[in-house]
């Protein structure tokens, strides 16, 4: 495999998976990221030491910047962008400015690409919000839903926002594009702001006997292991009928409440911790799970790790690489 992969947002938790998988099957990656989120700890260390792999900083607001990382690239996965709720709440009209900017400038740089099959725009499940809000929204959750948007002046609208435009970039562009919908993708190294690693996290600094509060308890999700994620993601790199296409990225069965979810992660630790169930937490769905029937489809791929699987994987890395030793992780 001589195909040259550019990832934005290399360091961070999907574009770290992702280049560690697509290296066994070949790739030569260039990863780029400038370190907002994602961290240059050991695992990435030994991934820059690959002799396929190559790493720039680079501020993808800086379109000369971006446009000087060349034109020999076959496939560019665009992961990079400014989330979180913490960014989302204190700055929300630089998350909508940043992210389409961001879009902007690697787009400018798949045009001057002289072979690329593909650009691949990592999307969102939260594109669906303003739907769930004042329309019926089904539930699995089909790409072909309609779109609609959450109020403007409320700030998490502007991340929801910035990746819709994000989306109508990509089909105006006049560049082959997929666009992708990550749904609850988990896993190690990826921070700890997802309800599994912060349950875990909970559990782990917990007593014996002790009461963990939940927020949501009887709120629906389904869950994917970021190994299949990123299975699906080289799919629909190599499948042609992906072309031009949006996906989503996920599970779409079983759905599991968040109270299972933690019982799941106080069981790994084997721990006897009690649960207090509180509040849903403001803007929580109470279901969420996406209809994978068309990636499931054209990729001939579902998931196939199991949540408590995932979520003992997870564990053990949190607690060799953060836990145990007070590491760090993505941001």
């Amino acid at each position: 495999m001589s195909q040259r992969v550019l990832i934005t947002g290399g360091a961070g938790f999907i574009g770290f998976h992702l280049a560690k998988h697509l290296l066994k099957s070949g790739y030569n990656l260039h990863l780029v990221d400038n370190y907002a989120r994602g961290i240059h700890d050991n695992e990435f260390e030994m991934l820059l030491a690959k002799p396929r792999v190559t790493f720039d900083i680079v501020d993808l607001l800086d379109q000369s910047a971006v446009l000087k990382l060349g034109s020999r690239f076959d496939a560019i996965f665009h992961l990079a962008a400014v989330v979180g709720v913490a960014h989302v709440i204190d700055r929300p009209y630089s998350v909508l400015r940043d992210n389409i900017q961001m879009l902007s400038n690697v787009v400018s740089l798949a045009n001057q690409q002289k072979d690329l099959t593909r650009l691949l725009f990592a999307s969102t499940s939260e594109v669906y919000a303003g739907t769930l809000k004042h329309f019926q929204l089904p539930i699995p959750t089909p790409e072909q839903t309609a779109l609609a948007i959450t109020a403007l002046d409320q700030p998490r609208t502007s991340y929801m926002l910035s990746k819709i435009v994000g989306e109508a970039m990509c089909h105006q562009s006049g560049v082959p594009f997929t666009i992708f919908r990550p749904h609850n993708v988990y896993g190690p190294r990826m921070g700890m702001a997802h309800v599994v690693p912060e349950q875990l996290k909970n559990a782990w600094v917990a007593e014996e006997g002790d009461s963990l509060p939940v927020y949501s308890a009887t709120h629906k999700r389904t869950f994917c292991y970021i190994d299949d994620a990123v299975v699906m993601l080289q799919k629909m790199l190599e499948t042609d009928r992906c072309c031009m296409e949006v996906f989503n990225v996920g599970t779409q069965s079983p759905e599991v409440t968040i109270r299972e979810v933690v019982q799941a992660c106080i069981d790994v630790t084997g721990k006897h911790l009690l649960m207090t169930e509180l509040p849903p937490s403001p803007g929580s769905p109470e279901r969420r799970a996406p209809d994978m029937s068309s990636t499931r489809s054209v990729l001939n791929y579902e998931s196939r790790i199991e949540l408590a699987e995932g979520i003992l994987r997870t564990w053990t890395w949190y607690r060799h690489n953060v836990f145990d030793v007070e590491g760090q992780t993505a941001r």
